[in-house]
């Protein structure tokens, strides 16, 4: 029977911070928090990367511990000194990046480390199979207890972790950028699992960068901004734009191109066609993969993490060799797998991984800017650099592309999420490319930084680049694209101008549907 709660009737929050700082060397992550979360609720946190959010919710789960103020659970206070006093607590949390074991059944993966610490206990799996099913039906979380963990999607694969914290009997779940890897149909039933979990006495705490899907999951809204709690929210009656202000404390102007296009007349600047690739485990992942850019278009490809984005963006930078196929750029036929090939034949690249593909952290933001051109005059007089050149160089395109930072010669390790991503787009940009492939380029920044990257990007295409887009996230893709090229299994499921284009019909192409699904 489903209990209904309603939160007015309950005068104590679920859980509630007071006063909370914590301080690091050299940093104030949290400082003076106030931040309440109601039973039956869902609490969005909201903030620019670095405003705290990570470090009030290791707080809260009991990785730290605050240097002064207090937490209180339905009005009791309280002192975690480990997280597993916070899970005995009723708070648990389902990381954005899942914590499971991929050969473990979804049994096994639940009932991992459930005992308490010193216990010897011999599992019944029949008994955590049974209770697994019962919560499934009762939270509208259904999944196969025996499956194994690859066998699942990343929606199902999500379900088990929130199954997790609840076969632990949370009664506070704290989810940390639950949509990222979801397509909208995943997050569509989402949204019904939360409104499940409170209706039940839950209480979620949201943390997501996306504004309009926090203003529609939402009851209310805390935003941190530089360790401190500015303000908290009704979702009701609030705005992207009003949110977005209070994170960063001015008004942000989105960007937005949709459906430019092209200029007429402008040519072919990458072709692909046929393209077949094996991954990791030598298993096709690309299957006849074709691929048109224009001068000055950006074209996006769209779809759910591992259905083939990262090992075509691999085949166009010379990373990964192909097995089927052709590659042509500008009319000239890429014929080796060879890094270097690519970049003099004018395609520039910004992976994933910023700091582990893209740039070497340990070296300094000037070194990184000249790591394609150290070769080549006026950076290098061989064998030796000239390092006043490279100088000159990094202050100019750091002062172009905003990258704030004590110097040039300050390591690249050192700088916020935003700065990397502008380190890494001012070294790609400045060699003048024909094109750019761009992976995930806004993954984990906050709306300044993604406005940045987004006119950055706008920039390129104005000046005749074709850009190739892989992005996730679904509002950055209509938002910036012309067309748009939507994955799943390794091949295209469909092709669609942005201009007419929908969430919900790249949501269908994305979950292997195809154009007649759509229509």
């Amino acid at each position: 029977m489903t209990t209904v709660v309603d939160s007015k009737a309950v005068t104590a929050p679920a859980v509630a911070a007071f006063g909370v700082s914590k301080r690091f060397p050299g940093v104030i992550a949290n400082d003076d928090v106030h931040f309440d979360v109601r039973v039956g609720e869902v609490h969005a946190l909201l903030g620019e990367n670095g405003a705290g959010k990570t470090t009030l919710s290791n707080i809260l789960t009991g990785l730290y511990r605050p240097d002064s103020g207090h937490l209180e659970l339905s009005g009791r206070r309280v002192s975690f000194e480990s997280p597993r006093d916070a899970i005995d607590a009723g708070i648990g949390m389902v990381h954005q990046h899942f914590r499971l074991i991929p050969t473990f059944t979804v049994a096994e993966n639940i009932a991992l480390g459930a005992a308490r610490d010193g216990e010897r206990v011999l599992l019944n799996m029949a008994s955590v199979e049974s209770r697994i099913v019962e919560l499934g039906e009762q939270f509208e979380l259904s999944v196969d207890p025996r499956a194994r963990i690859w066998q699942l999607s990343v929606g199902e694969q999500q379900r088990v972790e929130i199954l997790k914290v609840l076969y632990r009997d949370a009664r506070i779940l704290i989810m940390d950028e639950p949509t990222a890897v979801l397509t909208p149909l995943e997050a569509d039933a989402l949204s019904q699992t939360l409104t499940s979990l409170t209706r039940q006495g839950r209480s979620v705490i949201f943390i997501s960068h996306k504004l309009g899907e926090v203003i529609s999951i939402a009851d209310r809204i805390t935003v941190l901004r530089q360790g401190r709690s500015i303000e908290t929210i009704d979702a009701v009656g609030a705005t992207r734009e009003s949110l977005a202000a209070v994170m960063v404390g001015r008004e942000v102007e989105r960007v937005q191109r949709r459906g430019v296009g092209a200029l007429p007349g402008a040519p072919i600047v990458l072709s692909v066609n046929d393209l077949g690739a094996e991954g990791d485990r030598g298993l096709p992942a690309l299957r006849s993969v074709s691929i048109d850019v224009r001068g000055g278009e950006i074209v996006a490809v769209a779809g759910v993490a591992g259905n083939g984005q990262r090992e075509l963006v691999e085949v166009l930078a010379g990373l990964r060799p192909r097995t089927s196929g052709r590659i042509e750029v500008d009319g000239e036929t890429m014929d080796r797998a060879d890094a270097r090939h690519p970049i003099r034949m004018g395609v520039a690249y910004v992976p994933q991984d910023r700091l582990g593909t893209g740039l070497a952290p340990d070296l300094s933001i000037a070194e990184n800017l000249v790591l394609k051109r150290y070769r080549r005059p006026p950076v290098a007089r061989p064998p030796f650099l000239r390092s006043s050149v490279i100088d000159a160089e990094a202050a100019s395109l750091m002062e172009q592309f905003d990258v704030r930072a004590p110097s040039s010669q300050t390591p690249t390790r050192r700088l916020s999420g935003g700065n990397v991503q502008k380190v890494l787009l001012a070294r790609e940009m400045s060699g003048r490319p024909k094109v750019l492939v761009v992976s995930t380029p806004t993954q984990g920044l906050d709306i300044g930084a993604v406005a940045t990257v987004h006119q950055l990007l706008l920039d390129a295409a104005a000046e005749g680049v074709g850009v190739l887009l892989v992005s996730e996230d679904l509002d950055e893709v209509l938002a910036l694209a012309d067309r748009v090229v939507v994955m799943y299994e390794g091949s295209v499921t469909g092709i669609v101008d942005a201009a007419d284009a929908t969430v919900a019909s790249i949501g269908v192409l994305m979950g292997g549907g195809t154009a007649e699904d759509v229509a």
